[in-house]
């Protein structure tokens, strides 16, 4: 299918791997011009690279610290300048340390609610002029699986990002018709992540090899294996699109059956 956004600008928060960087390919695949983002420089750069080669828009890395409270509007910053625009944003963040509740301390929330929360606000408030304007754009944010169903010792993510939710809703509300809204909840992809820790339990004997890992965490999915990030990235570009222009305000589950909610 025709995408029809080649050429659009793009800025993809936390892009330098993971989902991220799933998102960022899959939209320069589709020929976007696209900002990626991460903390590290050279992690950042070895990124762009790959990014790079496998679509045909320009990639451009912007190193900054999403806690930062400056960051946000300095990432929207650069995509204008680099692009003369913005088209669509895409928001995604690491998961915040896991554990059981009362092993949790005031700090561990807050900065939870900086990462996850206070990163989309400060972004989204700094890109919603650009992106309303010639004709309007997209925003998708990429939150987990987890708003929709508790996951067992993730405590902070389960709360935390039902936060983001509720700001997508609204902006659907209040930054259309210009700016289309919605989330993504991915459930578990191959990123590396989930490689190092299959790696770790081969080192332990729990598996006789990576790929006897990858099966194992992927057994209870109704479709039998865990997500290709790519598969992520291409919902992403999806609902980037006017293939997708009557979605708006929704919340995604991209993760093979695996939850059980029936909303």
């Amino acid at each position: 299918m025709e995408y029809d956004i080649a050429g659009n600008a793009a800025l993809v928060t936390a892009s330098s791997s993971g989902l991220g960087e799933a998102s960022a390919t899959a939209l320069a695949r589709e020929g976007v011009n696209v900002v990626v983002n991460g903390r590290d420089e050279d992690r950042l750069a070895e990124a762009v690279e790959r990014i790079d080669a496998a679509g045909d828009g320009e990639v451009v890395g912007h190193a900054a610290d999403l806690t930062d409270p400056d960051a946000g509007a300095a990432l929207v910053e650069a995509t204008v300048e680099e692009f003369g625009g913005l088209d669509h944003l895409v928001t995604s963040a690491g998961g915040p340390p896991s554990g059981p509740f009362l092993d949790t301390t005031d700090e561990d929330w807050y900065a939870a609610y900086d990462l996850l929360v206070m990163s989309v606000v400060r972004t989204v408030r700094a890109a919603a002029d650009p992106l309303g304007a010639d004709g309007g754009g997209t925003f998708v944010a990429v939150t987990s699986r987890s708003v929709k169903e508790a996951i067992d010792s993730l405590v902070l993510s389960n709360s935390v990002r039902m936060a983001v939710i509720g700001l997508t809703k609204t902006l659907s509300r209040e930054l259309s018709p210009a700016v289309r809204t919605n989330a993504v909840l991915p459930g578990p992809h191959e990123t590396s992540r989930i490689e190092n820790l299959i790696e770790a339990g081969v080192e332990r004997g729990e598996y006789e090899s990576y790929e006897a890992g990858l099966a194992a965490r992927g057994a209870s999915n109704p479709l039998g294996r865990i997500g290709d990030p790519m598969e992520l990235g291409n919902t992403v570009a999806f609902l980037s699109s006017p293939a997708s222009g009557y979605i708006n305000g929704t919340a995604i589950p991209v993760e093979g059956g695996l939850g059980r909610s029936n909303l």
